[in-house]
């Protein structure tokens, strides 16, 4: 039995996650689990909403039964299992660490396994999706529903969605930051200006715009610092506001609209942007980023001893939860999946209309909207894969690009940022020459952090929260001939969060 810790820095901190090890291991000695094929993985799970049990059981699916029916015979046919356990909450007061990896451990029984299907414990709970990859999750389905009804969302909870992130704001509103920015697009526009080189049209994207704050803290230092330069590249400025929600678009606009005509916001789709303003494409001298690469869907790739998994997920919500819903909500539990299946579909408001019995008015719905939220959690397996050619990063992108980073670390788990990286396909080419990308979110960038600590999944109020591979960002764009770089957020250094620049490499 192996027995790998991934929190070695709170582990240090933490006595009463320390004390969680000597219950753990009695616990497995006490159950009927083939220890030899069993291995552990403690991390700290610093999200205290996230979608895992304390203890939770993944079984590594062998490769002859990748393709086995749902219906095939439930007999032993894994490979082994790993428990996975948050010592986060394990040093929580009245935590019971052996009843948490005794119940965990039930799935790990011969009379479990079945094909990778969760019984045991498992078998308490109300399905919300077959096996799936990570990025067709239904959970980025409540993501995307978070952001388009999120006016809904709001007024039920009577906060904006910006009071959920950690301090109640995005570290990216910075006016230092901006003029940064400016200067340094001034330089290159009195440079191109010079040679006579400089477009009459001079654009800057803006993705994630958030209630505005940043698009006018941006432009009402753009304004002043360029009456000071006396150049007159405002009256040649075009700002372009992009987000998926037109709700908080709308809220952006309003924000910015002492800067008129200046500025335009367009309703799109971060991971297909081409379609909607590929009209920038060689155009574009800034695309700011703020917050929306962590917010994009993510499969996981796995190495465990020497073999290389695709983690597929499969949401439920638990036996109590639903029940504690079913009783709130007067529906039958039975009947819970089809209601969240439908809510996902066609939102809160036509869900109410629908189903008037149930959900008398709008607020009753976005109310059941986040019971199933809040109750959400995910089960996990190991899939091998064939090979990394056989598996789409994006579209147009295979798993090879993954090969360097996974064979540089061993037994490892990453995130794959399928989403981040269509996104940033779509980006590059809408940049001038000598414009940039500038991007604050929630980075690693060394592929050995994947060893040592967790990085989502976590849930920010309605929505999800991935940190996204820094250094498959960088591998990815040097190979179109891009420089990537990452740094400390300036005017918070101690942050999380992390700046990316991206620029035509010299």
């Amino acid at each position: 039995m192996e027995i790998d810790v991934r929190a070695d820095r709170k582990l240090r901190g933490s006595a009463a996650a320390q004390a969680a090890f000597g219950p753990l291991v009695e616990a497995l000695c006490g159950s009927d689990a083939d220890l030899t094929r069993t291995r552990v993985v403690c991390d700290w799970i610093q999200y205290r909403n996230n979608f895992r049990d304390t203890a939770m059981v993944r079984p590594l699916l062998p490769a002859t039964q990748i393709a086995a029916a749902p219906a095939a015979p439930r007999e032993p046919v894994v490979d082994g299992y790993e428990l996975a356990v948050d010592l986060r909450r394990c040093a929580l007061p009245g935590a019971d660490v052996a009843a948490e990896v005794t119940e965990a451990l039930a799935d790990a029984s011969p009379a479990a396994a079945g094909i990778g299907g969760l019984g045991g414990a498992a078998g308490d709970r109300v399905w919300l999706e077959s096996w799936v990859p990570g990025s067709a999750s239904c959970v980025w389905q409540f993501n995307a529903l978070y952001w388009q009804a999120l006016a809904a969302w709001e007024k039920t909870t009577g906060k904006e969605y910006e009071q959920a992130l950690p301090g109640g704001e995005s570290d990216a509103r910075n006016s230092a930051a901006a003029r940064d920015l400016i200067l340094d697009l001034f330089k290159i526009w009195d440079e191109l200006a010079n040679r006579r080189a400089l477009p009459e049209e001079l654009y800057v994207l803006e993705l994630g715009v958030g209630n505005g704050a940043q698009a006018r803290t941006w432009l009402d230092e753009f304004t002043e610092l360029d009456r000071r330069h006396g150049r007159d590249y405002y009256r040649r400025l075009h700002y372009l506001m992009g987000d998926y929600s037109a709700h908080v678009l709308d809220r952006a606009r309003e924000a910015v609209a002492h800067h008129g005509d200046h500025v335009s916001g367009l309703v799109l789709e971060a991971t297909r942007l081409s379609g909607s303003v590929g009209f920038l494409s060689g155009k574009t001298f800034l695309v700011y980023i703020s917050n929306v690469y962590d917010n994009l869907p993510s499969d996981e790739m796995a190495v465990i001893l020497g073999r290389i998994y695709l983690v597929q997920v499969r949401s439920f919500i638990g036996g109590a939860a639903a029940d504690e819903i079913a009783a709130t909500f007067g529906v039958p539990r039975a009947e819970i999946a089809s209601l969240v299946s439908r809510l996902l579909r066609i939102g809160p408001e036509l869900l109410s209309e629908s189903v008037p019995g149930t959900f008398p008015d709008t607020e009753r719905a976005v109310l059941f909207w986040q019971s199933a939220w809040a109750a959400l959690r995910q089960a996990e397996r190991y899939v091998p894969l064939q090979g990394l050619d056989t598996y789409q990063v994006t579209p147009s992108l295979t798993g090879e690009i993954l090969r360097p980073l996974l064979a540089a670390e061993g037994d490892v788990r990453m995130h794959v940022s399928n989403g981040t990286l269509s996104s940033f396909a779509d980006t590059l080419p809408l940049l001038h020459p000598y414009g940039r990308v500038v991007c604050h979110d929630l980075f690693t960038t060394d592929s050995g952090q994947y060893r040592t600590g967790f990085y989502g999944p976590g849930k920010y109020d309605g929505s999800t929260v991935n940190w996204v591979n820094g250094p498959l960002l960088q591998l990815f764009a040097s190979r179109r001939g891009f420089d990537v770089s990452f740094a400390p957020f300036k005017e918070r250094p101690g942050a999380t969060i992390k700046t990316l620049t991206a620029q035509v490499r010299d």
